[in-house]
């Protein structure tokens, strides 16, 4: 069994809003007629005081169904109430001569006129609140306040009051009908803001998964991109090996079977979210993976001291340099050299593999001990066909270096890659150091 406010509590927080705005423009109405409609009753005759009560009533019901058509409007459900708005206006033009007329040839009490009067001013001054929900600029709510005020002193004059008299009943109109109309646009206004909190929170949440996602393909393309292209190349190797009777083709397929236990595991991590690249790690492997494809790697300078935050991201450089190296295939040199400089740490990845490949259209492993590790020209190798793709990530359209670059904005870092000079590729990772995050000096 529900629970009497059950209805409430399942409703969205703006729905919540609007919900009590609609009751509020309801109460209004409803105080309109109990403030002037019902202690009419009591000063009018017995025939006046039944219809011009009624009126009154008349009135106060229009004006709620005028405000609730003018915040579906203000919501963007139904069109703008045009028709209803002048409907309105005209209901309230007719209760505030029938107020004068009662004023005027009614019985010569002073009750009626007070009554008369009370109930001019309010259907004026609560007429220009209603009708402003239906106005969105300011300048237009504004002449709707003035144009009532000015309705007031038009329907005054016919009872023969003094000048001043006039302007008084203009002036109360105009206060009156001015604060419910700032309140019934501050109100749209509310509205309309919560809504749109609400739907920027929803486009925060969708941008949150959105972004979650790059960053799992990010790190997935990270962690798998050189593990796939070592074990191309090591079982590539381990074929060749295989074809001419040697026996170092089991420990190639070993090997193997290491790194892919390994990326299994890497794999895990990334999905948990807990995987962070260790510099030192990074640098060893890589070295180790290069030497294995018969590349000549130096590595200098030392990661220790450096902040975590840091070593995470340039070990993603390494990773990500390391793993072009292999697909470009076809280099015979390369060092990676990790330095201080006065305001930061400064990680160089260098190789001569640009630009250069083999014409003889051999398989990038010819010779069966690991040879120089270059790419065909013609069918190109397992090697390279590895990585998804051929040729160094370069700044020109390489998404692992769009995905280097965004992991080093996060530690305020640069990233700099690209051909130099003559078959020459650098990469150069930049990442400045405070004084809050000093490390120990990093050899070069």
């Amino acid at each position: 069994m529900r629970r009497p406010w059950g209805w409430w509590r399942r409703k969205s927080t703006p729905a919540k809003v609007e919900t009590y705005t609609r009751w509020s423009f309801h109460f209004f109405a409803a105080a309109e007629f109990m403030a002037v409609g019902l202690p009419s009753v009591g000063g009018l005759p017995a025939g006046l005081g039944l219809w011009l009560p009624a009126l009154t009533l008349a009135h106060c019901t229009l004006g709620a169904v005028t405000a609730s058509r003018a915040l579906d409007w203000t919501r963007g459900s139904r069109p703008r109430p045009v028709r209803l708005l002048w409907t309105f206006a005209a209901v309230t033009a007719t209760v505030a001569f029938a107020a004068v007329g009662v004023a005027e040839h009614g019985p010569d009490h002073e009750s009626v006129d007070a009554a008369a009067s009370a109930v001019l001013g309010a259907v004026l001054a609560f007429g220009a609140g209603f009708t402003a929900l239906g106005v969105r600029r300011r300048r237009r709510v504004l002449a709707v306040v003035a144009a009532f005020a000015l309705g007031a002193g038009v329907v005054a004059l016919p009872l023969g009051l003094s000048g001043a008299a006039v302007l008084a009943a203009m002036a109360a109109v105009f206060l009156g009908g001015g604060v419910l109309a700032f309140t019934s646009v501050f109100s749209a206004w509310l509205l309309d803001a919560v809504f749109r909190l609400d739907e920027a929170r929803d486009t925060r949440a969708r941008l949150a998964v959105a972004e979650e996602r790059l960053r799992f393909g990010r790190d997935l393309h990270d962690v798998m991109g050189r593990n796939l292209a070592v074990i191309a190349l090591k079982s590539e190797l381990a074929v060749q090996l295989a074809r001419r009777g040697r026996p170092d083709a089991v420990e190639q397929m070993i090997e193997v079977q290491r790194i892919a236990r390994e990326s299994q595991r890497e794999v895990r991590d990334v999905v948990r979210g807990y995987r962070e690249a260790d510099l030192g790690v990074e640098l060893a492997g890589a070295q180790g993976v290069l030497t294995a494809a018969g590349i000549a790697c130096e590595v200098s300078g030392e990661p220790g001291g450096l902040p975590a935050a840091v070593q995470s991201a340039l070990g993603w450089v390494v990773r990500e340099a390391t793993t072009n190296v292999l697909r470009h295939g076809d280099a015979g040199r390369c060092s990676v050299t990790l330095r201080r400089t006065a305001g930061g740490v400064v990680l160089t990845v260098e190789n001569d593999g640009a630009g250069h490949t083999d014409a003889d259209g051999g398989t990038g492993l010819a010779n069966a001990g690991g040879g120089s590790g270059h790419a065909d020209a013609g069918g190109g190798s397992a090697l390279a066909d590895a990585g998804g793709g051929s040729g160094h990530a370069d700044a020109g359209g390489g998404s692992g270096l769009a995905g280097l670059r965004e992991r080093l904005r996060g530690v305020d870092g640069t990233l700099e890659a690209g051909p130099v000079g003559t078959g020459t590729f650098r990469l150069v990772a930049e990442v400045p150091l405070s004084e809050k995050t000093a490390v120990r000096e990093v050899t070069s």
